[in-house]
């Protein structure tokens, strides 16, 4: 079997082995293959935000096999309005140029391979992390741990998760919202974006329908412009928003620092991190009080765990968030959420309940009140 040799370009760690020398490798043996299939569920109700608007949620699956048999599975879903990206363009980056290079490598050297993957394919964070989270999932599998357990390990049994509402009219997400809170989520978002005075009616409409103690976040999915929404903004959170996400434009991290100064609300943002690099400059210009981290945006649990620990040393809290996928790349979340211990905002894990009958969801997510439990089994602990 090729070996792929350490990447051009790349400095070589102490002891590697010299190219063309047999790479050692795991006991279920190198990578063998890695196969791609797409699988998709119709949405409960379409899923708007300010970009866009989606009917089906829709997943590629990722398989990276062993030459032993070892199978490890993970999931990626690409968000077009959101992301850029298209399922075809990310199925053809893993099957044309990330799959070819991790083969014959060693599936448990998951920081070695982000250096290869990012060495022959700039960018394209949500093609990686359906191989970084199926990389996971097998080495969790090898070793009989979860995967929190790979991430640190578990400091929360079990994982808060928001209820998020998309556009609709007011009445139908003041509605949507009160319904949520009644089955036990203390924490609703709301998408806006489109218009800060009726995103302030939203706000209070929600407010007056949902229970003193639960949690009220507005994502404006970067639709406002920050001269004409700062007096909306600080009335909204006079009527009870405990937390803002993306109100700005991504590139925006000035606006932003100027929002935080002058607003009584918590600042999250989300589409302005999309990697390590910018999550420390947010950090350093003081631009936001919660990083969103979305284990597809920033390509894996490996990048997610490095973001997280900027996050920790910056003093900032973390949401784990959602593009949103579906079950196998939520159980990602939930494990990186419960090893994080500054994931202190309440996680979006819905993907599996926002669809009609997931094919990825394992009974972890059934009857959901607004908790998770953390699985236990070896691996991220689906049933694929």
């Amino acid at each position: 079997m090729s070996v792929v040799p350490h990447p051009v370009g790349l400095p070589a760690e102490p002891g590697a082995v010299p190219a063309g020398a047999a790479e050692p490798v795991s006991a279920a043996g190198p990578i063998s293959a890695i196969k791609t299939r797409v699988v998709s569920a119709p949405y409960r109700r379409p899923f708007q935000i300010s970009s866009g608007i989606s009917t089906e949620l829709i997943s590629l699956v990722v398989e990276v096999h062993t030459a032993d048999g070892a199978l490890g599975i993970g999931e990626t879903s690409p968000m077009t309005a959101y992301t850029g990206e298209t399922l075809a363009g990310v199925q053809a980056a893993i099957e044309e140029h990330l799959a070819p290079a991790l083969i014959g490598r060693d599936p448990l050297d998951r920081a070695g391979a982000h250096l290869v993957m990012d060495s022959v394919l700039r960018g394209q964070h949500v093609a990686k992390s359906g191989l970084d989270i199926a990389l996971y999932d097998l080495a969790g599998r090898l070793s009989g741990w979860p995967v929190h357990a790979l991430l640190g390990g578990s400091i929360r049994d079990r994982v808060q998760t928001t209820w998020v509402v998309g556009l609709g009219t007011l009445d139908e997400m003041a509605a949507e919202a009160a319904e949520y809170a009644d089955r036990g989520f203390r924490h609703l978002k709301v998408k806006g974006g489109h218009e800060p005075a009726k995103d302030l009616e939203l706000v209070r409409a929600v407010r007056a329908a949902i229970p003193a103690d639960a949690e009220l976040c507005l994502d404006a999915n970067e639709g406002y412009d920050a001269s004409t929404a700062l007096p909306y903004l600080a009335k909204m959170a006079d009527a009870g928003l405990t937390l803002l996400e993306q109100p700005l434009p991504r590139w925006d991290l000035a606006g932003l620092v100027r929002l935080r100064e002058r607003l009584d609300v918590r600042l999250m943002v989300d589409e302005s991190m999309h990697s390590l690099q910018d999550a420390l400059e947010i950090a350093r210009r003081g631009a936001a009080d919660v990083l969103n981290i979305k284990i597809l945006k920033v390509g894996g649990l490996h990048r997610a765990l490095q973001i997280a620990n900027v996050a920790e040393a910056a003093g900032l809290a973390v949401k784990v968030g959602s593009m949103p996928e579906l079950g196998v790349a939520t159980l990602a979340a939930v494990h990186l959420a419960a090893a994080v211990p500054g994931a202190t905002v309440a996680a979006d894990l819905v993907g599996p309940l926002m669809v009609h009958e997931d094919p990825l969801a394992p009974t972890v997510f059934a009857d959901c009140d607004g908790w998770i439990d953390v699985p236990k089994r070896p691996g991220l602990g689906h049933d694929v």
